[in-house]
Order: structure tokens, then sequence, then C-alpha cells
């Protein structure tokens, strides 16, 4: 009877390792329904301060373009907008390591998806970078910031899609447009990644969404 419990002690222990965990929905004020985990962060919270994520190592999401290695680990906490929509978060990451970012993410698929990320690029300066896929990835560091922290937008109108980047959250520029090609299952949210080194930590505070077309696409207003 020992062996018997020990032997299904064991086994529940074993399959709780394999098994993915599954994470309950979230609600978030000011965001609409519920936001999904894909993939499941070290650890995260959300308070009166804003949404924490801790990605864990090795994680990230890319998909080179020299050999289509993919990278597809990063902890994503989604939800599906409106046709047309702003989002937009103060987003402040603990830049330690390279390539450790927090970062806003529109998801259609594993192979279709965009991020607009502050990333600690390999100059070891705090980046605007963004990586647009489909099917691989490109990657487009945009400009380096003062600081661990900047505002960042998404927008969407029709079938455009727009990044934005802010010092104060008020007064935006246009960092890069584009399209996935279609609005049907797209998803967005808020993401953390950490390739290289230690866990890494994002919070996202101040986060606006509004189910609304932008007025002028320059000025992401």
């Amino acid at each position: 009877m020992l062996a018997q419990f020990v032997l299904g002690t064991a086994l529940v222990a074993m399959l709780g390792a394999v098994l993915p965990q599954t994470q309950a929905p979230v609600s978030l004020k000011g965001l609409p329904g519920e936001l999904r985990w894909k993939n499941s962060p070290v650890s995260w919270k959300s308070d009166e301060n804003g949404l924490t994520i801790v990605a864990g190592t090795n994680t990230n999401w890319f998909i080179s373009p020299v050999d289509g290695e993919v990278s597809a680990n990063s902890p994503l906490l989604l939800f599906q907008p409106a046709a047309d929509f702003v989002l937009s978060a103060r987003v402040k990451v603990d830049l330690r390591k390279q390539w450790a970012a927090g970062f806003l993410m529109v998801y259609l698929n594993d192979n279709t998806w965009a991020k607009l990320a502050l990333e600690l690029s390999a100059y070891k300066d705090p980046t605007i970078v963004t990586v647009v896929t489909r099917g691989r990835s490109d990657d487009c560091n945009s400009v380096a910031v003062a600081g661990d922290s900047v505002y960042l937008q998404i927008a969407r109108t029709g079938e455009g899609l727009f990044f934005y980047s802010s010092p104060d959250g008020h007064s935006w520029k246009l960092v890069r447009a584009f399209t996935l090609g279609t609005v049907e299952g797209l998803r967005v949210g808020f993401a953390a990644q950490s390739p290289v080194g230690n866990e890494a930590t994002a919070v996202f505070s101040e986060m606006k969404y509004a189910p609304r077309k932008i007025s002028d696409i320059f000025v992401g207003q």
C-alpha cells in the first residue's frame, strides 16, 4: 500500500511538471472582456499601480530571418479589441540584460504577429524596438530613450496598424505603420521577455483603451 501511495504521488508530481498549467482569465480596469495568458509568466500581479509581468529566463518572441529558428515562449496577456482601437500604456522595464523588454503585442497566430517594445539593445541602450513577423521576423531598432520607462501606443484603423512612442503619454511620434493582412481573430495585450540572463520584470501602468479610429495617423490622436 505504501509503495502504491509513493508511486501515485510521484506520478501526480510528474504529470504536474509535464502538463501545462491553466491560467484563469484576467480582468483589468478599462479593458474590454477577459484577458487570457498565452504562456505563463514566472509571476504576475495587477493592482492600483497597474500590471506587473515577470518573464523567465530564455523567453522571447522571434522567428529568425536567417534560419527560421522559432522562439515563442514569452508570457503574453491578450484580449480581443474592437475593429478600430487605440491602446496605450506606460512601460517600465528591468533593463539589466541584453534584449530584456516589456512590450505591447499584436497577435494573430504564432507565425503572424508584431511587437512594440522598450528593450535593452545590443548596444546597451534602452531602445524602442519593433518586430513585425509574417513567417519570419524583421527587427527594427528605432530610437534610444533615456531611462527605463516610456509610453507605448498601438492603434488600428481598418487593416492598418500603427505603433507610437511618447516620453509623456501626450505627445506621440509614429514609429511604424504596417498591416498583418487581416483583422479576424487578432488580439492585443502586454508581454515581457528575457532572451538571455535572468528574469525580467515589466510594469504596465496608465493603461488606456478606446474603441475608435485615430483622427491623425502621424500624431497618434
